[in-house]
């Protein structure tokens, strides 16, 4: 590829009235991938993440420590770079609803509806989840203790009753139905698209967008008393990121509409019904796709506070290091699916599938060119049936079906064949025996080690966007220069290149070190 596609990617923004979940460091990795995975492809990758730090629940958390809304937000969000940085989430924006430039883009999101009469003042009441920042109709709510309602989510509501602004969210019914219709990938998976589709089709009640009851927001042009609903800014945040409205680096027309918004399922109706009704009434694009993940679980039990099972995402780096945990929500996460997450497991796959499996093939590998070739490549060798069909499986697996499984966001899928072609290698090495040949056949030694090179190659920059620092690490020991899916193309003009260089291969160190999980849990907790 070489005109260098836009590809623009983002994570719906944190809600920073606490420290971050394992949930965040989840959807982060899984947008990581994705946009490591494009610019590897040679497209021209935009990814965009953030915070969230406006509406009812901020305010509320911040006056019950004391503090203005500003001053715990300010306090919050470092949390969530730090997060970025430990779990090496590679964006290229990092956004804050309280920018000015999301101020202004939502002001004028907001002009916009208002200009084609699709704004109107009413008197509110009804049911508000402040923990969800969402209505919700009579006939959603579960019963709780007593005489208390929940939300579908299984949060307290509160009956609200405030002068508002609202929009005609339900005039939108109809083309909201044709729009999942027409473009049946633009909500993924399936199970949320159909969930949406029965949402909008029970029918679309006007949606209340400001409140007056508080002040922490984006001010409502032409009625200051107002702040706006805060899924209205925080959703423009994927537009003023870019530079909405005035557009004046050229970001918006470049990389707008959106490929796609990763998010968690439980705000599905955000941004499946709200956020395309509200783009259909300013006149602007619609995002390609929306695509939900599920929740990651502890031991198979949603984590909360009051049953003290909340996964700490930076301490369980600490323990584990970034790209075992990274690997592991990749690898045993179906995507779209809930996934449940133990120390044990995240210990069990990463010895199993890099210490073991791939770290053993790299480490066997380059200590043998080392010692046997003075870790020296060599041009003269011939390829026989058994070299031919190993590299044919690497390919395929790691040209093939690794990249068609991701672009449908089947990453369990990708990593299976991929761990197939490091199976398939290992047993090469056994077959081949290379220790043996050095006595009986030199010359199919030096094809067996260059074979097994070339394909170690291949698999470390498959794998590179899912462990970006362990891949990374092994391709430089490799002296590996070109890292990218366009040059897996079956061409072996780099081998050529990296054996007219002729420098000598260092001695190899391991990678993927065992994980102990008694050690990691006298380190960590």
């Amino acid at each position: 590829m070489t005109d260098r596609t836009p590809f623009y990617i983002t994570t719906a923004i944190n809600y920073p009235n606490g420290k971050p979940h394992i949930g965040h460091a989840y959807e982060g990795v899984a947008a990581d991938v994705i946009a490591r995975f494009r610019r590897s492809q040679g497209y021209d990758v935009r990814f965009q993440t953030g915070v969230d730090v406006h509406g009812l629940k901020m305010v509320k958390t911040a006056r019950e420590k004391g503090m203005e809304p500003a001053a715990f937000a300010a306090e919050m969000t470092p949390h969530f770079t730090e997060l970025c940085e430990c779990y090496a989430i590679s964006f290229d924006r990092f956004i804050s609803t309280s920018e000015e430039a999301n101020h202004v883009a939502a002001q004028e999101i907001w002009r916009r509806m208002e200009a084609r009469g699709d704004l109107y003042r009413d008197r509110y009441e009804g049911w508000y989840s402040v923990r969800d920042e969402a209505f919700y109709a009579e006939g959603e709510l579960l019963d709780g203790e007593g005489k208390t309602k929940l939300s579908p989510q299984g949060t307290p509501v509160e009956w609200t009753v405030e002068e508002s602004w609202f929009f005609r969210l339900s005039s939108y019914q109809q083309k909201l139905l044709e729009l999942y219709a027409e473009q049946p990938e633009f909500i993924q998976p399936d199970s949320r698209r159909n969930e949406v589709i029965r949402f909008v089709e029970g029918g679309l009640n006007d949606l209340s967008i400001s409140r007056t009851s508080f002040d922490w927001g984006v001010k409502v042009p032409g009625d200051p008393a107002h702040v706006m609903y805060v899924w209205i800014d925080a959703l423009t945040n994927y537009l003023s990121g870019l530079g909405f409205p005035d557009d004046a680096e050229g970001l918006v027309s470049k990389y707008w509409p959106a490929d796609v918004h990763l998010i968690g399922k439980d705000i599905v109706r955000f941004h499946a019904v709200y956020w395309p009704a509200i783009l259909m009434s300013s006149g602007v694009a619609l995002p390609k796709q929306v695509n939900a993940h599920g929740f990651i679980l502890n031991r198979g039990q949603k984590e909360s506070k009051s049953l003290g099972n909340v996964t700490d995402p930076i301490a369980l780096v600490d323990r584990f290091g970034a790209d075992a945990i990274r690997y592991f929500l990749i690898r045993d996460v179906s995507f779209g699916q809930d996934g449940s997450i133990s120390d044990e497991a995240i210990v069990t796959r990463a010895n199993a599938d890099l210490a073991n499996s791939f770290g053993n093939l790299a480490q066997r590998t380059l200590s043998m060119i080392h010692k046997n070739l003075g870790g020296v490549l060599s041009r003269d060798w011939q390829q026989n049936d058994a070299d031919r069909e190993l590299y044919a499986l690497v390919e395929q697996a790691c040209g093939t079906e690794l990249p068609d499984a991701f672009e449908r966001f089947a990453f369990s899928q990708g990593l299976e064949a991929w761990m197939r072609a490091v199976f398939a290698c290992n047993q090469y090495v056994d077959d081949q025996a290379p220790w043996t040949l050095k006595k009986t056949d030199p010359d199919r030694m030096v094809a067996v080690l260059n074979q097994l090179f070339i394909c170690l190659r291949t698999l470390a920059i498959a794998i590179a966007p899912v462990i970006p620092e362990s891949a990374t690490r092994l391709l430089d020991q490799m002296g590996v220069i070109e890292r990218d899916w366009q040059n897996l193309d079956g061409s072996m003009a780099w081998f050529e290149t990296r054996v007219r260089d002729g420098a000598a291969l260092d001695k190899p160190t391991g990678i993927f070190p065992r994980l102990e999980l008694e050690e990691a849990a006298d380190a960590g907790r």
